[in-house]
């Protein structure tokens, strides 16, 4: 294929990684990495602390930094364009709706040109505003901060917070007197990010997370000791799972669930014992998953066991809440997914996703009749907030489609009214009917249709002429919702088509959908994606050489694997933070991912089976000599979950063998980790540069 739109003229010398070839035999088979030097034998402290990154590889890394930036010279005025404008679309002194929890109403808020959250809390009969935490105020002189959140006190006395100041996601945990406003004395380091309270409020639980990022123990914190003397609770010995913890509705019990991506665990223990030992729910049972929700007196259990692969929900005593007590309450149904189950004194509230699309479904715990909250757009997205409070008829959700702002509304159970609290402004403005979202099922090779919803401009032509973004992800199960997002905006206004592909390794129509696109189904996940865009040029919604494809993480492993099985389908790639070096990195359980991740992608250290299907789209040991249309690569050096070296070593490869002229740019953010820069308007910054990068591809600068 030939690139026709040509952007980059005139470019420096790429950098030109040294290679240093390192063998590694498994299974028989010996593969050679030129560019394994890339990762630094330190990176486990160099996360805590980036100042000791080897001086090789930041020299390299700041060289990418210097070419990209060279590269992208010509849109520095149309990123602070865009920047200026995805500002003006947000409300900036914005407020969540206080949400009631006993004598008071809790919220956020962010005030103008803020960077973090405020939370803050009313009394709810009326008073003075009282600023728990001004995120703005803690993050003064860091070039990185990231909130963990606040969890107040069943007493409202106190609040745990936590914050990351290395983008590495080790948090550090306070607790606040919020009569005082002060913090204790009591710090908590190394931890996954929140703790649960115990019920007399005089201490909490906590994660501690091990120098490998691995979330291994439950600890007990008393408060006014330090942390050395905490209490370990629980202990999981096997690598390859994540461990959290949390209190109840009722701040009666504190559950601890363990889980990889396919099997899960559940401990629970009175919220009123810190000394007690935690009890076993159900013992785990590969492929088995559940959850629970307090319901008064029965636990509420959302599973897949018994062959319900789309989830049923259980019962059983809070008493005895055994696997051989638990009795169904809602039946599984092929092809309604159920992804979350909420209880309250009178209603039972869960989500399901039927047919692509999402509803609310209530029913009353006495009577057992049904209702369902659900819209007519062709596309949207549906959030259910619940409630903080048990004792209540009144929960809160969200709707909004890829037209339509956020709408947030409270909704009485009982009577089934709803009252609209708050709709998302647009302070630059917005008109709804200048758009059009439509969802289009684009065949697959197999004859699976695979979703796509389409957003643009009503008077975009589509002739083939209109360029494309076109984002994907299809892994872990996460469905990517058809929701409002203000950013595209600056693409679409533009003349883009504003594309979501739903491809399997999703869950978007169903259970079957996710199981045929993980471990040996993967190549699903990537054909699926091309398929979507071989449909989108055939429709004429746009042309091969105008789609720009975007995805991060393990959609940025996607973006990898499509850029070396079809260049010709796409104009340019982007791929943030990408999970690209896909077989080394599963070979490697000493990396923080690796052990809980062999579920959902296959262990090639135990199976050769595995290790060929890895090896055989493993994006970083698939590059060949062919040629590749421009790509964009995004990352951070803190990084813990995608480590920095994945898309250096990838760029570095592309680089050296691909046989067109199209550069491959690397931008790394030497001070942040996986989620990018840490404030909400910084974040916008690396959005405009990415959209920079989409419009200067496809000649709309």
């Amino acid at each position: 294929m030939e690139f026709s739109l040509p952007a980059f003229e005139n470019l420096p010398a790429a950098p030109v990684a040294e290679k240093r070839p390192l063998s590694d035999t498994r299974h028989g088979i010996t593969r050679t990495d030129d560019y394994a030097w890339m990762r630094d034998d330190k990176w486990q402290a160099m996360f805590k602390d980036p100042s000791i990154l080897d001086p090789a590889i930041r020299t390299h890394l700041e060289a990418e930094n210097a070419y990209q930036k060279a590269a992208m010279a010509d849109t520095e005025a149309l990123q602070k364009t865009l920047f200026a404008e995805m500002r003006g679309r947000i409300k900036e002194d914005d407020s969540s709706v206080p949400a009631p929890d006993g004598p008071w109403l809790y919220g956020v808020r962010y005030v103008t040109g803020g960077e973090q959250p405020k939370h803050f809390r009313i009394p709810r009969d009326g008073g003075a505003e009282q600023m728990m935490l001004d995120g703005d105020l803690e993050a003064q002189g860091k070039a990185y901060f990231r909130l963990a959140g606040a969890g107040h006190s069943p007493d409202h006395a106190r609040m745990i917070w936590g914050y990351d100041d290395k983008g590495s996601e080790f948090f550090t945990l306070k607790v606040r007197d919020l009569a005082t406003g002060e913090d204790s004395a009591d710090l908590i380091e190394n931890t996954g990010g929140g703790g649960a309270w115990a019920a007399d409020c005089t201490g909490f639980f906590y994660t501690a997370v091990d120098d490998n990022h691995r979330p291994s123990k439950i600890f007990y914190h008393r408060l006014g000791t330090v942390q050395g003397e905490d209490v370990l609770i629980h202990e999981e010995t096997d690598s390859g799972f994540f461990m959290g913890v949390h209190g109840s509705s009722l701040n009666d019990f504190i559950l601890i669930g363990i889980n990889d991506h396919e099997t899960s665990e559940c401990w629970v223990m009175p919220a009123s014992n810190p000394s007690a030992k935690p009890l076993l729910v159900a013992a785990r049972e590969t492929g088995v998953e559940y959850s629970l929700s307090e319901g008064g007196d029965v636990f509420f259990i959302l599973t897949n066991a018994d062959g319900a692969k789309d989830f049923k929900i259980c019962q059983a005593p809070v008493t005895a809440p055994w696997r051989e007590n638990w009795s169904e309450v809602v039946a599984h149904k092929p092809g309604r997914l159920i992804l979350s189950v909420s209880a309250y004194r009178n209603h039972l509230v869960w989500m399901e996703r039927e047919n692509g699309l999402p509803r609310i479904v209530i029913q009353d715990r006495t009577s057992g009749e049904q209702h369902a909250i659900a819209f007519d757009e062709e596309a949207y997205a549906l959030g259910f907030h619940g409630s903080m409070e048990y004792f209540t008829d009144i929960v809160r959700f969200a709707y909004s489609s890829m037209t339509t702002p956020s709408e947030l509304y409270d909704y009485n159970m009982a009577t089934r009214e709803r009252t609209l609290l708050k709709r998302e402004e647009v302070p630059s403005g917005h008109n709804p009917a200048d758009y059009v979202t439509r969802r289009v099922m684009a065949p697959a090779d197999d004859g699976e249709l695979v979703p796509v919803t389409l957003l643009y401009r009503r008077d975009t032509p589509l002739d083939g002429t209109a360029p494309c973004l076109l984002y994907g992800y299809g892994s872990y199960g996460i469905a990517i919702p058809a929701g409002f997002n203000t950013n595209c905006l600056s693409l679409v206004d533009r003349g883009f088509v504003y594309a979501i592909a739903h491809i399997r390794g999703g869950k978007e129509k169903g259970f079957a959908w996710y199981e045929a696109g993980k471990r040996g189904y993967k190549t699903n996940t990537f054909t699926d994606f091309i398929a979507a865009a071989r449909y989108l040029d055939k429709e004429r919604f746009t042309s091969h050489e105008r789609i720009v494809a975007q995805g991060g993480s393990a959609g940025g492993m996607l973006m990898g694997a499509v850029a070396n099985m079809a260049p010709d389908a796409f104009g340019a790639i982007i791929a943030a933070v990408p999970f690209v070096d896909v077989l080394n990195t599963m070979l490697d359980d000493t990396l923080p991912l690796t052990p809980p991740e062999w579920p959902e992608w296959g262990n090639p250290v135990a199976s050769f089976e595995d290790y060929q299907t890895i090896a055989g789209y493993s994006p970083y040991d698939n590059v060949t000599a062919q040629a590749y249309p421009p790509i964009l690569a995004v990352a951070g050096l803190t990084d813990p979950r995608v480590t920095y070296w994945e898309p250096a070593k990838w760029v570095a490869r592309v680089r050296d063998l691909s046989t067109s002229d199209q550069p491959v740019l690397f931008k790394i953010n030497m001070t942040a980790g996986h989620a990018g820069a840490s404030g909400r308007f910084q974040r916008l910054e690396e959005i405009a540069f990415e959209y920079a990068f989409a419009l200067k591809v496809t000649g709309k600068i």
